[in-house]
């Protein structure tokens, strides 16, 4: 499809689609294991595969173990960094479908609207839609991501720049995904709900020998929305293979194929400071030209050799074909004085193929009576990027309006919308290299002191080619990220520590398309964090942790006010917090997903909005998870969230209240091979607003919502 045509909204899948899901011809379509789950070990490794020592038991809510942090297997104690672990087992208890109810529990953590199309969380204060990774690798472009093929989701907070280079400026999600890794797991699970919640996941784990494994995780999804005329319809595809070579070779593949359509939705609009009163169902724009659409299909490839003394040498390679387009007509600012809304429209069409490589070699070595664990690495990568951008215009306005409006209470605007490009809109195409050098040492001093010290080195190049007049635009950047971490360990399940850590985000923006005349030559944004902490495996099944940081943001791009044809760089924003975090298994029968996030946050940039508040940053923000099993059939869980009230954006003139938000489940195994269980979300029937995009794009939450579902085991 051209990028100058209109984009026509997609058709549902055909029945004969949706009931040959499962049937396609896989064998064809592989998908790798990354470094994370991969580790098939020589036989002094193989008690640290991580299917083994980190996911545990499949309903546990803890984890001892990890290689996402430090890219080597690492007890998460003995990690100086705050992260937090969503575990298959909470997952699946809570009946989570989307990267938003993941983050809920994450303290430090919320999910912004996105525009109605993509997630974007924000970390520490920091907004964004790219920070996301797949088995350690980026996957960056802006879009919905799924739960259906997920084992675990990891949560950095704070900059990781040494081991994942630039962006992750307040933190980043990776999700590990289930492996062929010979467990012979043979799951279906059915969910139906509220609003017409129709959810088939399935996942089939087979050794074809001892040598070799197969496995396929897949979705098949069509549900309404408790917002008017709300619709999402996705499927998706996950196979791998796993193949051990020897003892100490093993090689991986798989392919995903994802596909996401939905109603794009921009909430409702503000009216003196706060969300305009109106129901929570209630759409404003016009919901027939509002859709979204991404299309993904990405290869992989892994090879593990393990030389023996623990050395073992880890290549990956990632190719990842993405198409997303979204399109919306949606409200602008209410007219108290007329009764009116304002309406506009725009769409965007984003094409992306990244190929991206990783190579770890990890080692270990003695100097005298302190321990080394050695990380070198090198990462290669190439992202070639297509933007195309298109405004709505309104014919019954004029032929150059690009807005109308609404009378309420009639909020669904029925005349025509026309897209073509105005002047400013984008018509991109961009190509972004990456070539990477780091490395790591974790030190061990004694039983009591450890410390991790690294760095990388990051040579960025951005090179735009601007479609509407032909001009091209250069950018490179030399980003070098350090990271310190000094550990004290009093006894062996405990530990206190500091760490200092940066990360930049060069001026190619998160997207790639951001470079301008006047913004390449300015140097990237500096992420600064500091960061003491305390980590406590009260059990093998208990862990508790606690961080208080400061993480500023520096060379923020402003324009002088003695030159508007020159910028400045100045500071950005400060966010100091506290996290508490606490999970596992109280007694036997108890499981507990626990946090607490304090966050005092500041723009520090010169002007109207210094010494504001960023938006969307909860002072206080509290979450409690608990599953209690009476029996071995029997077991209930019930949950709370609560948000302090939150500015939308950092002028701070529109604010969402404070909520209280309670959660309940009921789980009843009929069998070893059947389980049942109903969810309810917002038990109380809360009325409270979720999220935001802007001042005038606020989102309501769901009211009580119902989900039953049927898990399978064969």
């Amino acid at each position: 499809m051209s990028h100058h045509q209109k984009p026509v909204r997609p058709a549902l899948l055909s029945r004969a689609v949706r009931l040959g899901l499962y049937g396609l011809p896989l064998l064809a379509s592989l998908q790798a294991y990354s470094p994370l789950a991969l580790a098939q070990e020589s036989t002094e490794d193989a008690k640290t595969l991580d299917q083994v020592t980190v996911v545990g038991e499949r309903e546990a809510y803890q984890i001892q173990r990890t290689s996402t942090a430090t890219k080597t297997d690492t007890p998460l104690r003995d990690v100086p960094q705050s992260i937090t672990v969503i575990t298959e087992g909470l997952i699946e208890d809570q009946a989570m479908q989307s990267m938003a109810d993941v983050v809920r529990y994450v303290p430090g953590v919320q999910m912004a609207q996105g525009e109605g199309h993509r997630d974007a969380p924000i970390l520490r204060g920091n907004t964004s839609t790219a920070d996301f990774f797949i088995n350690g690798v980026r996957d960056d472009v802006q879009y919905f991501r799924d739960l259906y093929n997920v084992e675990r989701v990891e949560v950095l907070k704070g900059p990781s720049g040494m081991i994942f280079g630039r962006g992750g400026s307040g933190g980043l999600i990776n999700r590990v995904t289930k492996q062929a890794d010979w467990s012979e797991a043979k799951e279906l699970s059915l969910t139906l709900g509220s609003w017409d919640n129709r959810r088939l996941t399935g996942d089939v784990d087979h050794a074809l020998s001892e040598t070799a494994a197969f496995r396929i995780t897949g979705l098949y999804e069509d549900s309404d929305s408790y917002r008017d005329h709300g619709q999402v319809e996705r499927w998706a595809v996950n196979p791998t293979l796993t193949f051990r070579a020897n003892d100490a070779t093993t090689f991986a593949f798989g392919y995903e194929h994802f596909e996401d359509d939905r109603t794009v939705d921009r909430g409702v609009p503000s009216f003196q400071g706060k969300p305009l009163p109106t129901d929570d169902s209630t759409f404003f724009g016009q919901p027939d030209s509002s859709f979204a659409y991404a299309r993904v299909d990405a290869l992989t490839a892994t090879v593990t050799h393990a030389f023996g003394n623990g050395a073992k040498l880890v290549n990956q390679t990632r190719y990842a074909d993405y198409d997303k387009f979204y399109q919306s007509v949606f409200p602008g600012a209410y007219n108290a004085t007329t009764n009116q809304v304002a309406i506009t429209a725009y769409n965007n069409l984003t094409t992306r193929k990244n190929l991206q490589n990783q190579t770890d070699l990890t080692f270990s070595a003695q100097t005298g009576s302190i321990g080394h664990a050695f990380l070198i690495g090198m990462e290669l990568n190439r992202q070639e990027t297509d933007n195309f951008r298109q405004t709505g215009y309104f014919p019954n306005v004029g032929t150059n309006a690009t807005s109308d409006v609404v009378t309420l209470p009639n909020t669904i605007y029925a005349g025509p919308v026309v897209f073509r490009q105005s002047a400013s809109d984008a018509d991109n195409h961009s190509v972004a290299k990456t070539a990477a050098l780091y490395v790591q040492d974790q030190i061990e001093f004694s039983p009591q002191w450890q410390a991790i010290l690294g760095v990388r080195y990051d040579r960025f190049d951005a090179d735009l080619l601007n479609h509407r007049n032909g001009s091209t635009l250069s950018s490179s950047d030399d980003l070098v990220s350090p990271r310190a971490g000094l550990i004290y360990k009093p006894q062996e399940d405990l530990s206190l520590y500091a760490s200092y850590t940066i990360a930049y985000a060069p001026r190619a923006g998160e997207q790639l398309a951001s470079l301008t005349a006047s913004n390449r030559a300015l140097d990237p944004e500096k992420f600064t964090n500091r960061e003491i902490g305390l980590k406590w495996d009260i059990s093998d099944r208990l862990s508790a942790t606690a961080a208080v940081y400061r993480l500023d943001r520096t060379n923020v791009a402003i324009t002088d006010p003695n030159n508007p044809a020159q910028s400045l760089l100045v500071d950005g924003q400060r966010v100091q917090g506290v996290e508490l975090g606490l999970a596992g298994q109280l007694t036997d029968a108890w499981q507990v997903m626990a946090g607490y996030a304090y966050q005092d946050s500041e723009v520090q940039t010169p002007g109207a909005q210094n010494g504001n508040e960023l938006g969307q940053v909860p002072k206080n923000s509290f979450s409690l998870w608990n599953r209690y099993d009476f029996t071995p059939q029997w077991g209930v869980g019930l949950g709370a969230i609560y948000q302090d009230e939150v500015y939308v954006s950092t002028d701070n003139a529109v604010t969402l209240p404070s909520f209280t938000r309670f959660d309940a489940a009921v789980f009843y195994g009929v069998n070893p091979n059947v389980r049942l269980q109903l969810n309810v979300e917002n038990l109380f029937d809360e009325e409270y607003f979720a999220s935001a995009h802007s001042n005038t794009n606020l989102l309501p939450a769901s009211p009580r919502a119902v989900r039953l579902g049927l898990n399978l085991r064969f």
